[in-house]
């Protein structure tokens, strides 16, 4: 019997299946140590782990643990990429394509980023974290009036929840200050005021909440108003060049020479790589730019904690 079964392929039958077998057990600990990697800081060595795991076979949740590894290692381009083959092979997977918004957000690639929350919206049109992502995409490719119109219905989807909603508030809040800045930039001083008045009521010591709030009061010509604001905000945080650098200004235009300096010697300190004309005695150099602080300020992390 057992010559028949060499004779017509039984032995080569067994050795394919040992085959299988020891490609199964290679991937499943090339898997098991990636996570273990990932886990414990070793991203470098996750990511071998698992694309070598998927050499030896597609596996959606292996390709889910490489493109978190690669956006731990800081690799944004083939995270993306992962992400992309996920979302082919999940297309009604939400969270997939919020992720794919993430990472091109940090990688100011505002065209896919806005993609990636259509995606999402046409699964879950009333999704506060898609419409808030979808506002930065419309900010970054300069489409300010889509933002608003998209920050608006984030706000108007989520401002009634319950106040011990803790999640749905920080929306609502970063929704807010992203609206009050991009109207600041839009220069409609009475509407970002009050959401500017509305933060302050809930975050009075949120650096960003202060510095738009300081913002404001600069544009309306309320110059005391915004020197107290511009102080809060050095308060807040000491190492903040954004609010020196303006502070200054302010500071000049009340007739504040010797403080003006000051402020600009601090940018200086805190920034050596700011232009050397600020040492003009005339106060002209290192002035205001708020629309350009206010750019900036679309690409830092949000002051609310939201993903």
């Amino acid at each position: 019997m057992n010559f028949l079964k060499a004779l017509f392929g039984g032995k080569e039958k067994d050795t394919e299946e040992e085959k299988k077998q020891e490609q199964e057990k290679d991937f499943d600990v090339l898997k098991f140590d990636g996570v273990r990697a990932l886990r414990s800081g070793e991203v470098a060595y996750a990511v071998r782990c698992f694309t070598h795991a998927l050499d030896i076979k597609d596996d959606l949740e292996t390709r889910d643990y490489l493109s978190q590894a690669y956006i731990r290692n800081d690799e944004l381009l083939p995270a993306y990429e992962q992400l992309q083959k996920l979302a082919e092979a999940q297309p009604e997977n939400e969270e997939i394509f919020l992720r794919m918004a993430q990472v091109a957000y940090m990688m100011e690639d505002y065209g896919a980023l806005t993609d990636a929350c259509e995606h999402a919206l046409l699964i879950n049109k009333d999704d506060p974290k898609a419409l808030l992502l979808y506002a930065r995409g419309c900010i970054g490719q300069g489409d300010e009036a889509n933002a608003i119109a998209m920050l608006t219905k984030c706000i108007s989807l989520t401002d009634a929840v319950s106040s011990d909603d803790s999640e749905a508030q920080s929306f609502v809040d970063e929704a807010r200050l992203l609206r009050g800045q991009t109207l600041l930039k839009m220069e409609n001083l009475q509407e970002a005021a009050e959401d500017a008045g509305l933060l302050l009521q809930r975050k009075p010591a949120v650096e960003d909440v202060l510095l738009l709030e300081a913002r404001i009061a600069t544009a309306q010509e309320d110059r005391e108003k915004a020197l107290i604001y511009y102080n809060k905000v050095v308060e807040a945080n000491p190492f903040c060049v954004e609010a020196f650098r303006e502070r200054s200004e302010v500071r000049r235009s009340l007739g504040d020479v010797a403080g003006a300096e000051e402020d600009l010697r601090a940018v200086l300190e805190l920034d050596p790589h700011a232009t050397q004309d600020s040492e003009d005695a005339d106060g002209n150099a290192l002035g205001t730019d708020i629309q350009r602080k206010v750019e900036q300020a679309y690409r830092n992390n949000n002051p609310f904690g939201l993903g």
